[in-house]
């Protein structure tokens, strides 16, 4: 029997598919249903490490905690991570495998849809429903050729699909009229239905533009789902917004440079929610503000970023930070910056090339091909605080400052390195800050004299309730559990 498959696709990137597939998996699962997420193709810079070893896009590692279970490769077969404005490193079931540009890329899609049912086909022996996010808008007809991440999938696994449109953007009925007159007829009758996203207002005034809608397409409005103020979801790709009222006396003011490739961003958000952290990011053509902490994140692109960091005058400002007592962390592609010199020998990032460093740390980083892959435990030093995360990185590091390392992991492995000075501190580690006893330590490290316990996990976890409960009151669940099990 045919596992039953239903797919999200959107109007437009960011309409909610993640978010929407995200609270789906959680309300399915709480009925006991066994439920899997699925994205055949994903585009971002933001990843998770799996049980399995391979990498996958960070949404779907949400989705897949909403379901209730470990990540693993099958769940996103193949991740797009972009290393420059036209070329991707090309990431098959969790390893990467290529470096194109996007003409390549297109000539390939054959090749990789085949890893795409391959996992689904795994997948349809293992679960009792399968809940896939489309890529972007199935309307980009430049694209429709090969294609893998929407209606090409759709078509070829002959499963239902629902639209959903953010209304927030405006125009949300051109939206969706817009994207079925780009279709074909065979994929307008696969779409069963429509969600509207991000409402607020008055119901009764949308009540008319509804059923405009349900009678010019013949196709139901399945819900309006609410804005929800101050939901925080990870961030599939982009740098989302988080409004948090912080009415707290004691605080402690972080500072992120935004890197032109910044990668797993995710790191930040318990910064970013935590009541006692006053958090900014700094884009191109802004000074560095005053801070008692500066980070600098990961990157896909580790040398160019780091020259378009030096663009930006931002080494001279991090050393004036440092000569006035402030503190600063680098992770993964930051920490590597932090060394005397990074060498790519072979073009791991681009064309061979070495480079300078900020030369903060007494160590050197090259790339290598084979990219390290863990999910990581142990402990910060030298307080023995726990920390879990994963490690994403091509790069080996050597130095004298390795000797002093941040962190000893489970197995009895280091990590990172410590300045002599305690100033400085970097890591291979993401998620450093998720877990509450290394948050709370490395806050206190950089000046703040009581930290509050703050768990991100169970923050977490609450934010994908929160979501639940507010697409189970707001869909129309009987009609789409019919559209699954009785059509």
């Amino acid at each position: 029997m045919t596992t039953p498959t239903l797919m999200v696709q959107g109007t437009t990137s960011d309409a909610g598919k993640s978010t929407l597939v995200a609270a789906l998996c959680r309300i399915f699962k709480r009925e006991g249903v066994r439920v899997v997420p699925f994205k055949p193709q994903n585009m971002a810079l933001n990843s998770a490490v799996t049980v399995d070893g391979g990498e996958i896009g960070r949404a779907q590692a949400l989705q897949a905690q909403a379901a209730g279970l470990d990540p693993v490769v099958d769940m996103n077969p193949v991740l797009l991570k972009p290393t420059t404005d036209i070329g991707a490193q090309i990431i098959i079931h969790g390893k990467a495998r290529h470096q194109m540009n996007a003409v390549q890329y297109h000539e390939y899609k054959t090749i990789a849809m085949n890893a795409v049912l391959e996992s689904y086909q795994r997948l349809q022996r293992q679960y009792e429903l399968i809940l896939v996010e489309g890529a972007g808008s199935p309307a980009e007809i430049n694209l429709r050729d090969r294609d893998i991440a929407n209606m090409g999938f759709a078509e070829a696994v002959d499963c239902p699909v629902i639209l959903i449109a953010d209304i927030d953007r405006g125009g949300v009925f051109a939206h969706i009229v817009g994207t079925l007159a780009l279709l074909s007829a065979s994929e307008q009758a696969r779409v069963k239905g429509f969600v509207i996203n991000r409402f607020r207002g008055d119901i009764k005034l949308l009540q008319p533009g509804l059923d405009w809608l349900e009678q010019h397409t013949g196709k139901p409005v399945l819900g309006v789902l609410p804005y929800l103020h101050g939901l925080h979801i990870d961030g599939e790709d982009g740098i989302n917004k988080i409004d948090v009222d912080k009415q707290h006396t004691q605080k402690i003011s972080v500072v992120v440079p935004v890197l032109p490739r910044i990668s797993n961003h995710t790191d930040f958000d318990p910064l970013r929610l935590h009541p006692q952290v006053e958090f900014h990011y700094v884009r191109g053509g802004e000074a560095l503000p005053p801070a008692d902490l500066i980070i600098l994140p990961g990157s896909k692109n580790t040398i160019a970023d780091l020259q378009w960091l030096q663009q930006q005058s931002w080494d001279a400002q991090i050393k004036k930070h440092l000569r006035f007592g402030g503190k600063l962390l680098g992770i993964c592609g930051g920490f590597q910056m932090l060394g005397n010199s990074l060498h790519d020998p072979y073009g791991i990032e681009g064309r061979p090339c070495d480079a300078n460093g900020l030369a903060l740390l007494d160590m050197s980083t090259t790339l290598l091909p084979e990219k390290q892959l863990q999910r990581r435990q142990g402990a910060l030093l030298p307080e023995n605080a726990a920390c879990e995360g994963y490690e994403i990185h091509c790069g080996i590091s050597t130095g004298a400052s390795l000797q002093k390392p941040l962190i000893r992991f489970s197995d009895g492995n280091t990590d990172g390195a410590q300045s002599p000075d305690g100033q400085i501190l970097g890591t291979y580690l993401h998620g450093l800050f998720d877990h509450p006893d290394a948050l709370a330590t490395l806050l206190q490290w950089a000046g703040l004299r009581a930290a509050e316990n703050f768990d991100y996990r169970e923050e977490r976890e609450r934010q994908i309730d929160r979501l639940a409960d507010a697409t189970a009151a707001h869909l129309d669940m009987t009609r789409l559990r019919q559209l699954l099990w009785e059509e």
